[in-house]
């Protein structure tokens, strides 16, 4: 079972990272624009460097890591090798705004595709990936891609016609948490921390108000209350945040998004 990287960029390293945590680097094939880039991951993963075409008519995944806009020059590029094969073989597209049947169109073929929308923190192993199946793709070839590609952190499936939502949120959200991480560190340095130190607590305590809402299960509300004393300080600080509009400002972040995500052109 080999799974083909077109596309090494921040999303597709990501991913080809997870996988070599499951499958042998002579799994993974990569290939990128600027072959440099390519060949430093292969370097990295013990992966195979690659091409496009050989991708496309070889990989078992064929991996789509490429910006929408660039989605059907990428498919013209592949379509032989695509309609020359045989064999049994899913397109994984994660790419905005470009649906089952947008891949499928511009590819000029009726091939299975799984649509995905993943995160970088995929890198880690703490990711979020969302998956829709498209027609054809059946249920051992999902398990396959779930299977190998555990290492990249939780899946969830989800209908396609919520995927610019979902992406919103779980893609577009790392941009807006490093936003607000950044904005705390700047907080603390004006009350007189290291840089270094501020950055620290503020991705620390990030990292573990996550996890508590995870698994405790409770409402992030109530976890809220629970930090916020009577006549506290943390309570002074949701104020300003309120005064500020802020749960309105990152409502507002997330609907922009999705909306984009409906309309890539």
């Amino acid at each position: 079972m080999t799974f083909g990287f077109i596309g090494t960029g921040s999303m597709g390293g990501a991913l080809a990272r997870a996988a070599r945590r499951r499958l042998e680097g002579g799994q993974i094939l990569l290939a990128n624009r600027t072959e440099a880039k390519a060949a430093a991951l292969a370097k990295e993963l013990g992966a195979s460097l690659s091409n496009n075409r050989t991708i496309a008519g070889n990989a078992d995944y064929v991996f789509l890591g490429v910006k929408p806009q660039m989605m059907g020059d990428l498919l013209a590029e592949i379509g032989p090798e695509l309609r020359s094969r045989k064999d049994r073989f899913v397109l994984v597209s994660m790419a905005a705004g470009r649906s089952v049947a947008d891949i499928q169109a511009m590819a000029e073929g009726d091939y299975p595709v799984l649509r995905i929308m993943p995160n970088t923190p995929c890198s880690i192993g703490e990711g979020m990936v969302l998956y829709t199946p498209g027609p054809g793709v059946t249920e051992a070839e999902v398990q396959v891609f779930l299977e190998s590609m555990a290492g990249a952190g939780r899946f969830s499936p989800i209908p396609e016609k919520q995927m610019d939502a979902g992406s919103a949120v779980a893609g577009c959200g790392p941009a807006f948490v490093d936003l607000f991480v950044e904005a705390l560190a700047d907080g603390g340095v004006a009350c007189g921390l290291p840089r270094a130190q501020a950055l620290e607590f503020a991705a620390q305590m990030v990292l573990g108000s996550a996890r508590l809402l995870l698994e405790s299960g409770k409402h992030p509300g109530e976890l809220k209350d629970a930090v916020c004393s009577p006549g506290g300080t943390t309570i002074q600080g949701v104020r300003k945040l309120e005064e500020a509009g802020f749960r309105g400002a990152v409502m507002n972040a997330v609907i922009a998004a999705c909306e984009k995500g409906g309309n890539v052109k």
